[in-house]
């Protein structure tokens, strides 16, 4: 099964609010989820950000796969860096 880290719009017309979601990526948009990793509320000023971070880097390390959107979050988060730190180490660890 091929999962996607991706935004679930909710809230209400005009004031979207996403939940962070792994769902397995047939799935449709607003539809069924394995598991919320985190929050995104894009109408304040600034962005609130919330993703759990042993979440994300579990499901990362899984071979779930980011949306373009859930990429950059997850690279304003500090996330991503520390994802690709732990895949360097080991990698070399490794050799």
């Amino acid at each position: 099964m091929a999962t996607r880290i991706r935004l679930k719009r909710m809230g209400m017309k005009k004031a979207p609010f996403y939940r962070v979601v792994v769902a397995d990526a047939r799935a449709p948009r607003d539809g069924r989820f394995i598991e919320e990793i985190g929050t995104y509320n894009p109408v304040k000023d600034p962005a609130i950000i919330e993703i759990n971070e042993e979440k994300a880097l579990r499901w990362l390390s899984n071979g779930a796969t980011p949306s373009d959107t859930v990429k950059a979050l997850l690279n304003k988060a500090g996330i991503l860096q520390k994802w690709a730190d732990q895949k360097a180490g080991q990698k070399s660890a490794e050799a």
